[in-house]
């Protein structure tokens, strides 16, 4: 445990206070209050990883429970349903953000507290960690005067950071942006922002028919979840606006699939998308501690037939007091797809599952694999960071790849490589891969 607190002298208000406080300055995401049958467990998640951080007495979980829940704004009195609460002020001399979610379980309510950073959407996408090609090929797609992109990935990937500085940077005078959101996470000079409230039937739907009738430029919607929304998003853009949204999917082709899925006609798909973005979040190396080391055989092999490089180093995490077993932030993995005739007129055309695979990973795409593996090049993170975010492997063991699709990865890697004039030899190495 990293904190212990003096429950007997300490107020609750106080000890709340400098939980709330501790884990921001420690660069915590969340913070998890976890009821066991002995205790409750405080647990903060720092890069993406869980750690334990104080433990509570069960005499006093109720109270901080309570605490919560009071400056939330959330019913104290109402513990057998879930309920959503946020927390806005100063505390200590530091501005929080705070989301709160309450879930009744088997020991008592779990409480986790999700912290608002927005120091990344506030600093530009030049921030963002695109690679130069995806950062061209970002610019181009948002400077089109109408159509549809979408930012994707699974929760807690930076999806609403992406989103947040594309409209920082479209945000102009002679332009009307309006966003429908749920919730709006980040309140921005200049923008018209419309937070849903199904209560009262004003959802994604509803709220987006009504901003097509107030003369905007741009349309963020917070994220596409149903087919209503997808069509109406689908059509706003056809008729002459920049619709941004996002999706809960992994890549390029599963967000193409994604909307076909949610009944998005094929020929409105073919004429609407502009773009994709997806992105996965690793862990980036402390740059005071990182130590160069030989690569293995196996990396070995994966650099050449993904990169069509020998690397014979790469940096690994050691520790220090500066970080957290050798990490300090998070560095966003990118594939950016920018839709193209030929795949316009595969959906058009309906085209097999493999065809639109094979059309995709050939028009110019850096893949996750392939922009992950650049950065651990480039000495941003660790090659088992990589592994471990695409599940190709885990990061303990690298030498064990039973239980993973490599050879899917790999190829979509080949494919988009192929498209940029890379002599296919480059490849001879996967069946070596598929048995070592």
């Amino acid at each position: 445990m990293i904190r212990t607190f003096d429950y007997v002298k300490m107020p609750v208000v106080d000890i709340v206070n400098e939980i709330l406080v501790d884990a921001s300055k420690r660069g915590a995401s969340d913070i998890h209050l976890d009821p066991r049958e002995e205790n409750m467990v405080i647990r903060i998640r720092i890069d993406g990883v869980l750690m334990d951080y104080a433990e509570v007495p069960n005499n006093m979980r109720d109270y901080l429970t309570t605490r919560i829940k009071t400056i939330a704004k959330m019913n104290i009195t109402e513990t057998r349903l879930p309920q959503d609460g946020a927390i806005k002020g100063n505390l200590q001399g530091i501005d929080l953000d705070l989301r709160v979610s309450s879930l009744p379980v088997s020991h008592g309510e779990k409480i986790v507290i999700r912290i608002l950073d927005y120091s990344m959407s506030l600093s530009g996408l030049e921030q963002l960690d695109f690679s130069e090609k995806n950062y061209k090929k970002l610019l181009e797609m948002i400077n089109v005067p109408n159509g549809i992109i979408l930012v994707t990935g699974a929760t807690g990937t930076g999806k609403s950071t992406t989103v947040y500085s594309i409209l920082q940077y479209l945000n102009k005078p002679e332009t009307n942006i309006i966003t429908v959101e749920d919730p709006i996470e980040m309140g921005i000079e200049g923008i018209n922002q419309v937070q849903t409230n199904s209560k009262i039937g004003l959802d994604f739907a509803t709220a987006l028919r009504s901003i097509l009738r107030q003369d905007p430029n741009i349309i963020m919607i917070g994220e596409i979840r149903d087919s209503e929304t997808a069509k109406i998003a689908v059509r706003a853009s056809i008729t002459g606006h920049l619709v941004l949204s996002t999706v809960h999917t992994n890549n390029s082709l599963n967000t193409i699939e994604r909307l076909i899925d949610m009944d998005v006609q094929k020929y409105l798909l073919a004429s609407a998308l502009e773009g994709v973005i997806s992105q996965k979040l690793a862990r980036r190396l402390c740059p005071n501690c990182k130590v160069k080391r030989k690569t293995t055989e196996y990396e070995k092999t994966i650099f050449k037939a993904v990169l069509n490089k020998d690397i014979e180093e790469i940096y690994d995490n050691e520790g220090c007091e500066h970080c957290n077993d050798g990490f300090h932030g998070r560095i966003a993995i990118q594939e950016v797809l920018r839709i193209n005739q030929k795949i316009r007129d595969a959906l058009s055309d309906n085209v097999s599952k493999e065809e639109l695979r094979k059309l995709v990973y050939s028009a110019d795409v850096t893949t996750l694999l392939q922009d992950g593996l650049e950065k651990v090049v480039n000495g941003d993170t660790t090659f088992g960071e990589i592994l471990k975010l695409i599940e190709l492997d885990d990061s303990e063991n690298v030498s064990d790849k039973s239980s993973f699709d490599l050879k899917q990865a790999i190829n979509m890697s080949i494919q988009a490589n192929s498209a940029n004039n890379v002599n296919n030899s480059a490849f001879s190495n996967i069946s070596k891969i598929e048995t070592l």
